[in-house]
């Protein structure tokens, strides 16, 4: 039964809540329907500088098949209580598992798990949402198939199908995950299962190979969205390559990341470079080094630049550090590396091999990474201050040189003002560059927890004042974020949600959608 504490559902009432979990655990078996408070902990376990009871969810279901899943949104459709799909939970720094706002139903697809298809011809994958990058690691290393999938970082947790519907990013020349997804199949809100693309046909053998079909490309609208709950999806894989040649070039001068993307943009618009090139800051490698914070500042505010320095120094990092590879055969790796010796040379940066990063836990994990190897190396961030607080910022620009000082300077500059450390990275996609700040507070100390949600407010309206969007935040300031892209892209999203999702219950106000 429900109790007095629980988060109940926004418009039901105890009775009706109850209800409605009767009819859920027919349909998942009461196992799989979770509502004692306890066990419901590991749902509302956010990093984000907000009150837990702000996103603690009232019941968790956890279905085992497509099946299962539209019954269940048949029966939250009839109670019109709200519901919050989610795959693995392993969006930290987003918002994790917990639902964007207080009283919805977890919908858990980790019980979903399976590898479905393998086609190591046409190299593509399909599969369900609770599997997880390591899964489909083992299992093409335990079929001894040469293919290669991108990943994110940290990854062995995680898996595609969420990462992709949050448009996430990797490090292989297949990072740009929705670029390189092929074919969903989707559960909408009134419980009809949609296959996008070449899947809408029956007997179609090319769902994972030819996204398009015919008329309107709908799988876009099932990312970053809320209009239906994802439980298939298909991916490209890349073969393994003859030579895989991963580096790092670090530089000693914090204004030397103008030459640095200057210089590297025509390689990875050139696809010299095919993967996506990351250029970190010093204080993104320290923690994975691992050096904690505490061991160079004390006291308030944020790190100094000449406790930055030493960092550097005593641990050898650069400034900045930058991470790509070269993927091909022998001789074409050969006739390219000397360009990057060039590119090198000429920016004044210290390249570092494969063979010289040996025993680097922070170059180690980069180099993994760039292969599509699972792992959890970037976790060491959590350990830089301590306290449990992440909320990650990601504005988005021009991969233009100047971008790059203008945005650092204007992040640091807000950072420091309300005590914070400058955790940055720029990642060179195309034409873009993304730039991901994680803001590390601890969560223990109220007035942390209050600075911190200041300043990622402050650091939002600000860039967005610049010209500089947000390209995916967390659950809590998904409404903020949302607000800064214009009122016709919000018009037409709730247009969208009053067509396939009348009732609203499907994930009201992720992504900044609600009717």
């Amino acid at each position: 039964m429900a109790t007095s504490s629980r988060a109940l559902p926004k418009y039901a009432s105890a009775a009706e809540f109850d209800k409605a979990i009767k009819a859920l655990r027919a349909v998942a078996g009461d196992a799989h329907v979770i509502v004692d408070e306890p066990q419901l902990a590991p749902y509302n376990k956010i990093m984000m500088p907000v009150p837990n009871e702000r996103h603690m969810p009232s019941a968790v279901v956890t279905p085992a098949s497509v099946e299962e899943v539209q019954a269940i949104l048949k029966v939250l459709n009839k109670a019109k209580i709200p519901v919050y799909p989610i795959s693995t939970g392993k969006n930290l720094g987003y918002g994790s598992a917990a639902p964007v706002q207080r009283g919805q139903v977890v919908m858990d697809l980790r019980r979903m798990n399976r590898i479905l298809e393998v086609d190591p011809d046409l190299c593509t994958a399909l599969v369900e949402p609770g599997v997880t990058y390591q899964q489909l690691y083992d299992y093409l290393q335990e079929k001894k198939l040469p293919l290669w999938f991108s990943c994110p970082a940290p990854s062995a947790i995680a898996g595609p199908v969420g990462n992709m519907v949050d448009r996430g990013v990797g490090y292989t020349p297949y990072g740009e995950h929705f670029l390189f997804s092929c074919g969903m199949e989707v559960v909408l809100a009134d419980g009809q299962v949609l296959r996008t693309g070449m899947g809408s046909m029956p007997n179609s053998n090319t769902w994972q190979v030819f996204k398009w079909g015919y008329g309107p490309t709908l799988d876009g609208i099932f990312t970053q969205s809320n209009f239906g709950v994802v439980t298939k999806m298909g991916m490209w894989l890349m073969p393994e390559p003859p030579d895989f040649r991963p580096f790092c070039i670090q530089y000693p001068d914090e204004a030397d990341i103008t030459k640095i993307v200057d210089a590297l943009r025509p390689l990875r618009i050139a696809m010299v470079i095919p993967n996506a090139v990351v250029i970190a800051h010093t204080l993104w490698e320290a923690p994975c080094t691992p050096v904690k914070r505490a061991d160079y500042h004390s006291g308030p505010g944020a790190i100094s630049d000449e406790a930055v320095a030493r960092i550097r120094k005593d641990h050898r990092i650069g400034a900045w550090n930058v991470y790509a590879a070269l993927y091909g055969t022998k001789e074409t790796n050969d006739a390219n590396w000397k360009i990057i010796e060039a590119v090198a040379a000429g920016t004044g940066g210290r390249i570092v091999t494969r063979e010289e990063a040996k025993g680097s836990k922070a170059l180690d994990y980069r180099f993994d990474l760039m292969r599509g190897k699972p792992n959890l190396g970037e976790f060491g961030l959590y350990n830089w201050r301590g306290g449990g607080g992440s909320i990650w910022f990601a504005p988005v620009s021009q991969a233009k040189g100047s971008e790059t000082l203008k945005q650092m300077q204007l992040a640091k500059r807000i950072l420091g003002k309300h005590g914070f450390d400058y955790v940055g990275e720029f990642i060179v996609g195309w034409r873009d560059m993304h730039h991901v700040i994680d803001l590390l507070y601890d969560r223990t100390d109220p007035e942390q927890m209050k600075a911190a949600y200041a300043c990622y407010d402050e650091l939002v309206h600000a860039f967005a004042e610049q010209g500089y969007g947000v390209y995916r935040t967390s659950t809590a300031f998904a409404e903020k974020v949302a607000a800064t892209y214009g009122p016709v892209k919000r018009e037409v999203e709730r247009r969208l949600k009053k067509a396939l999702d009348p009732n609203n219950i499907l994930a009201p106000g992720r992504c900044g959608i609600s009717l």
